[in-house]
């Protein structure tokens, strides 16, 4: 029966109470369809994470219009009016290999890498014959591993006069009477940090090397080793929280016992300083008072994502300004493009459009002044046009709080002010993609050592990532620096530590670094 027919058969009373039921039904539907969207979106959400592709990039079509699919198939032989001739000129020698230089295997190495010769022999000559020249193949080869005992022997000798047995002393260990050389307690920490080889692996590698060492050896190896350079790490968080521009941000680790199977969600706080230097401090929560807590009273610019505790940290610090970054505020509206297709794509558009003229910028490398000048030309009409497009299409399309374009928008205005820094201070970057370029190895150590134990097993990761990720940020071999700095630390007086973080290691000491005894020759430590 149909609704007119329903309200024809009833009083008063009923039609109200018919209008009153299909009302309620109205939004209940309304309600159920929109929870629908909200979980619908949701998992496409997870399958892209799962399955999808991880990459940010957009190519944007030719014409800057929405190519159809297929319009961008293009022909393998090219029409004669496609193709000009062009005079002959001389090309300089780019920088990539090219395929004359590998061997023919596709191999290519350089001078540190050892190479043993095996002479091939020659069969024997007839008469008149003669050897006129030599053929070389390379083959990359492997041992089934590297490790190397050390055997010192000393003599002991008896004076004649007295009777008296005198030894020489035994070589100096960086850990006091352990068993592992400095080259050992390098390649741990390398192993483990910068290659995410867990240390159950390592013991089982060792093992398959004919070599027997109980498994938390290892770990007290790498924790006391954490322990002799955290006044480095200290010393280098000093050194970056003297910069005029710092960024900053939070990635989860897994440490400490919760319960029987369970571990707890703590943090890194990792902190980017304006000279190429990285630390991560160490955080059993993600509490906004953290921030307070490694920042101190900061004073110069601070760049976040949109995490409100930074937020809040400035607001109670005068002395900060805060820049928020770009690429996050990206991120909100890729999340629109099923929902919103045709304003997601302008607003990615603009966006792509102030990123490019910000590379055009930093490939110029113009000084400070001339920066903000050609910033104030190039992006800020494009961030102009941003934030009034976005107001006007909120005013001029009806469009729900929950749909997650209206979302995005949001989030970009409210932040408004803070993605509006980068135009008055050249050294303020764009984004904090450099900062996220180096959590990364954190992000793939928790997907190999999956977690730490205790809290301070994660404080030794912290200590020992930001030793590493700095000597890469440097251009610095870490396991010479480790094997180097090791040796050095005891006998360092406490005053210079600062030198041996690893920027200005790589000034005083990189040109004539201590070895270990499996390296070349060794030379003693100066204090």
């Amino acid at each position: 029966m149909s609704f007119d027919e329903q309200a024809a058969s009833l009083d008063h009373k009923g039609i109200v109470e018919l209008l009153v039921s299909r009302e309620a039904l109205a939004r209940a539907v309304a309600e159920h369809t929109a929870r629908i969207d909200e979980l619908t979106r949701q998992l496409e959400w997870f399958k892209q994470q799962m399955f999808g592709q991880k990459s940010e990039r957009r190519v944007p079509p030719p014409d800057g219009s929405q190519p159809s699919l297929g319009e961008w198939v293009q022909d393998d032989v090219p029409s004669e009016a496609s193709t000009i001739t062009i005079a002959e000129h001389r090309r300089r020698r780019g920088t990539q290999p090219r395929d004359e230089d590998f061997d023919e295997g596709g191999l290519r190495f350089d001078e540190t890498v050892p190479v043993e010769e095996i002479r091939i022999p020659t069969p024997a000559l007839a008469d008149g014959d003669e050897v006129v020249g030599e053929k070389t193949t390379y083959k990359l080869a492997q041992r089934p591993g590297t490790y190397v005992i050390v055997k010192y022997v000393r003599e002991v000798i008896k004076r004649k006069s007295d009777g008296t047995l005198t030894c020489p002393p035994a070589p100096a260990s960086v850990l006091g009477k352990s068993c592992a050389d400095v080259s050992l307690l390098a390649g741990v920490l390398i192993d483990k940090f910068r290659f995410h080889l867990p240390l159950y692996r390592q013991h089982q590698r060792l093992e398959a090397a004919g070599i027997r060492l109980a498994r938390s050896t290892l770990t007290n190896l790498v924790h006391r080793t954490a322990d002799l350079l955290k006044p480095i790490y200290n010393v280098q968080l000093a050194s970056v929280l003297k910069s005029k521009v710092l960024t900053m941000d939070e990635t989860p680790i897994k440490a400490g016992r919760k319960g029987q199977g369970a571990m707890k969600t703590a943090f890194f706080w990792p902190v980017y300083g304006d000279k190429d230097e990285v630390v991560f401090p160490f955080s059993p929560h993600r509490a906004g008072a953290m921030v307070r807590e490694v920042l101190g009273e900061y004073c110069g610019v601070l760049v976040s994502d949109g995490y409100q505790a930074y937020a809040r940290y400035a607001e109670r610090n005068n002395q900060v300004v805060h820049a928020q970054c770009w690429s996050h505020t990206r991120r909100q509206f890729m999340k629109a493009e099923d929902v919103e297709p045709e304003l997601t794509t302008i607003a990615l558009g603009l966006i792509r459009r102030l990123y490019e003229e910000e590379a055009v910028l930093r490939r110029k490398s113009h000084d400070g002044a001339k920066l903000t000048e050609q910033r104030a030309t190039r992006c800020k009409p494009i961030v102009d046009t941003f934030f009034a497009w976005l107001k006007e299409t909120l005013e001029r399309r009806l469009l729900l709080p929950s749909n997650p374009f209206t979302e995005a928008a949001a989030y970009a205005l409210d932040r408004e002010a803070a993605l509006r820094v980068f135009l008055e201070y050249p050294n303020v970057p764009i984004d904090t993609n450099h900062l996220e370029r180096e959590i990364r190895p954190i992000a793939l150590g928790r997907k190999n050592w999956l977690f730490c134990w205790t809290e301070v097993g994660a404080e030794a990761v912290g200590i020992v990532q930001s030793l590493l990720a700095t000597c890469r940020l440097q251009e610095v071999d870490p396991y010479v620096y480790l094997v180097d700095v090791l040796q050095r630390v005891d006998s360092h007086p406490f005053a210079e530590v600062t030198d041996l973080t690893p920027r200005l290691w790589k000034e005083r000491f990189a040109s004539d670094p201590l070895r270990s005894v499996i390296d070349g020759p060794v030379k003693n430590a100066v204090s």
